[in-house]
């Protein structure tokens, strides 16, 4: 079996990753926390292509989401399918704050 790791960077990546997942979720029968919601076999018969099962029977997106700004992990995080990714695959730098001219 094949498996997909994905990965998305900068804004616009994890805005059209993050649309991506909620697409391949639906799919699967996958909603917003995890859980299998389908009711067909044929959606679990190649689900480990995209998704990783964790000991609590959820399915979590074999993803890294990366950008060099906290804010866009933090919008992804608080939007509809935030919960689906596991925080381990969040990677971001730190903010900078600008220096002060005086």
């Amino acid at each position: 079996m094949r498996e997909i790791v994905h990965i998305q960077a900068g804004q616009c990546g994890n805005q059209i990753g993050t649309k991506f997942w909620e697409v391949i979720s639906d799919e699967h029968g996958i909603d917003p926390a995890g859980g299998y919601v389908g009711d067909s076999a044929l959606q679990l018969e190649r689900i480990n292509v995209y998704y990783n099962e964790s000991s609590s029977q959820k399915y979590v997106p074999r993803a890294a989401l990366v950008d060099l700004e906290p804010g866009t992990m933090d919008s992804v995080r608080s939007g509809p399918f935030g919960q689906l990714f596991r925080p381990d695959n969040f990677i971001f730098g730190r903010e900078r704050k600008e220096m002060q001219i005086m």
